[in-house]
């Protein structure tokens, strides 16, 4: 198969969403042809090698996203005021690690969809996938030279640890069946969803003249946004049409009103039995639902969700007397408020 031919397949799973068979090794170049190789060549070849590492990398960017980490980047420069030439830089670096943690995510959860559309993984393959994921996590890491302060490569390598530190503890609930409480819920959110977004704030600030600490509000919004989008994965018809119906079920995750229902009745093991089936049925799936229901979870999440977006919004007020107005932050929060009318088992 030519490297065009391969390229296509993402593009054609995009048009059909049909998945394709995924070649099981590479064809290697002889010794004959390395030696005829000169230097012209072997940029064209490199650049043709860069498009097979990148090819699921840039399949899933081709599928657009909320992009909300760009939102929240472009309503922290309110107060940052970083010129758009290193902004951009900074919002490169974040797209495709986010990118790259997805990619990642979508093999160790076993999705079938990613935005409405097939996985990486089932078009170019589990191997190809991750080390187009790994390719994305250096090649932004070069990138950070651009920035020109030496702290960015220290800040850099702390938020992937946090990253892979938050995915660890997440992984190893679901895996190990231990339903982690709230407090340890949210560290590891602070960790893994938090990382990216703290990145970003602090490759801005290392550019810029502004030292006030705003890094609670930056960890608050990573809180409140992966809150919302477990409640959403689980009560909303829209991410059941992008991801399949209540995904994190199927994936085993311990997602915040999960972790409430379960605590609330100890004594009834119900819901834990079925994450720990992975099921794919949507009479089952409902019945969890009804679960959650009954144990008041989606509305304490609701509640909870209310308490951290006043605590937000309290504290970007008090931010405002000092930094001046920033209309960006608050429509973030405005996006991130829960419609409690959108159930899931009524959409």
């Amino acid at each position: 198969m030519s490297i065009d031919a391969y390229l296509q397949r993402g593009y054609s799973s995009l048009a059909n969403s049909k998945l394709f068979d995924v070649p099981k090794f590479a064809p290697r170049i002889s010794s004959l042809e390395i030696k005829s190789l000169d230097c012209t060549s072997s940029d064209k070849i490199a650049f043709q090698y860069e498009k097979v590492v990148r090819a699921p990398l840039d399949y899933l960017l081709s599928i657009p996203g909320k992009d909300i980490r760009s939102m929240i980047i472009n309503a922290f420069n309110e107060w940052l005021l970083i010129p758009e030439k290193e902004l951009s830089i900074v919002k490169d670096i974040i797209n495709l690690l986010h990118t790259a943690s997805l990619l990642i995510d979508d093999i160790q959860d076993g999705s079938r969809l990613r935005r409405g559309k097939p996985v990486a993984h089932d078009i170019f393959g589990v191997a190809q996938t991750i080390n187009s994921a790994n390719y994305a996590y250096y090649l932004q890491q070069s990138r950070l030279g651009e920035i020109g302060n030496p702290q960015a490569f220290v800040i850099f390598t702390k938020a992937l640890l946090d990253l892979h530190m938050g995915q660890g503890m997440d992984l190893y609930w679901r895996d190990a069946v231990v339903c982690p409480t709230e407090e340890e819920y949210t560290r590891m959110v602070a960790y893994k969803t938090g990382g990216l977004f703290h990145l970003a704030l602090s490759l801005m600030q290392i550019q810029g003249n502004q030292e006030r600490d705003l890094s609670d509000l930056m960890e608050l919004l990573g809180i409140i946004f992966q809150i919302r989008d477990d409640y959403m994965n689980l009560h909303s018809g829209l991410y059941a049409e992008k991801k399949g119906l209540m995904e994190d079920l199927t994936e085993g995750k311990f997602s915040f009103p999960i972790i409430h229902s379960i605590h609330t009745t100890p004594n009834n093991s119900d819901l834990l039995e079925i994450l720990k089936q992975r099921t794919e049925d949507e009479v089952v799936k409902m019945r969890a639902f009804e679960i959650m229901e009954s144990t008041g979870s989606f509305e304490y999440t609701r509640t909870r969700l209310r308490f951290l977006h006043k605590q937000a919004r309290d504290l970007v007020e008090d931010l405002e007397v000092l930094l001046g107005p920033n209309r960006g932050i608050h429509k973030i929060l405005d996006l991130l408020e829960v419609e409690p009318s959108r159930g899931a088992g009524k959409s």
